[in-house]
């Protein structure tokens, strides 16, 4: 039992970025169209992405491929064949700053900057062989 928990472990790869000055709902639609998708095709749909969290997690998704290759140093082919790919992305909610601005009739507005935490988990995709006899 043991055993096998290590070699899970071993063969996946998890980078964090916490309070991303970005609203979780923004970071999510970003997230959601890499999610299970191969790394270096990730990369590719996230350089030509428009919004602007893109960015973020394009960096992000470099750190915890430099986390795979660190682990993984025998296995580097895996990378090129096109086995690893996102397992896991989650986009929690990070602190909220609150502001007060000025509204009218003497009132004040409250504005909120949300923040969030991506966490992303890499893991290589399970190769069965048949043998043949």
């Amino acid at each position: 039992m043991a055993e096998r928990l290590k070699e899970i472990k071993s063969r996946t790869a998890i980078a964090k970025l916490n309070d991303v000055p970005t609203s979780p709902r923004k970071m999510r639609l970003v997230a959601d169209i890499i999610r299970g998708q191969e790394v270096n095709h990730a990369l590719d749909i996230l350089r030509y992405s428009k919004k602007e969290p893109a960015t973020r997690l394009s960096k992000l998704v470099r750190s915890a491929i430099a986390n795979w290759e660190a682990k993984n140093e025998e296995s580097r082919k895996e990378l090129e064949n096109g086995n690893v790919y996102i397992q896991t992305i989650m986009v929690d909610e990070g602190r909220t700053l609150k502001r007060i601005r000025p509204c009218p009739q003497g009132r004040a507005g409250r504005i909120r900057e949300r923040s969030n935490h991506v966490t992303i988990v890499l893991s290589v995709k399970n190769q069965t062989v048949k043998e043949e006899a």
